[in-house]
């Protein structure tokens, strides 16, 4: 299982990088979720991977899931939601005012 979990996180992360090395907005925006989620999951692998235990010590219960990396994947999971809404609206603004998805990195036009 754990071969599983760190595969997928190199394969998100690689994924992620991969598209936001691209020169259009939209791949971009997509790399950035992928890396996101590949964040998340290696958050969430943190707190030990195991099956069928409660989140909280009770009476009787001898080992438990720590809450910990569960509660900072929620709060990333609602901050990369947020931050992803305020990309694609910067995307399509500068889509709407230039007319392509392009990132232009060409300096000697910028001069001209």
């Amino acid at each position: 299982m754990e071969v599983l979990v760190s595969s997928a996180i190199g394969v998100l992360t690689a994924a992620g990088i991969y598209m936001i090395l691209r020169l259009r907005t939209f791949p971009v925006v997509i790399g950035m979720s992928l890396l996101s989620y590949g964040v998340n999951v290696f958050l969430f692998a943190t707190g030990r991977l195991v099956v069928n235990q409660p989140p909280i010590l009770r009476e009787g219960v001898t080992s438990y899931t720590d809450p910990i990396p569960q509660a900072l994947v929620l709060t990333a999971i609602v901050i990369s939601f947020g931050m992803t809404a305020v990309v694609v609206m910067l995307a399509l603004g500068a889509f709407i005012e230039a007319g392509d998805d392009r990132i232009d990195l060409d300096e000697s036009e910028g001069d001209q």
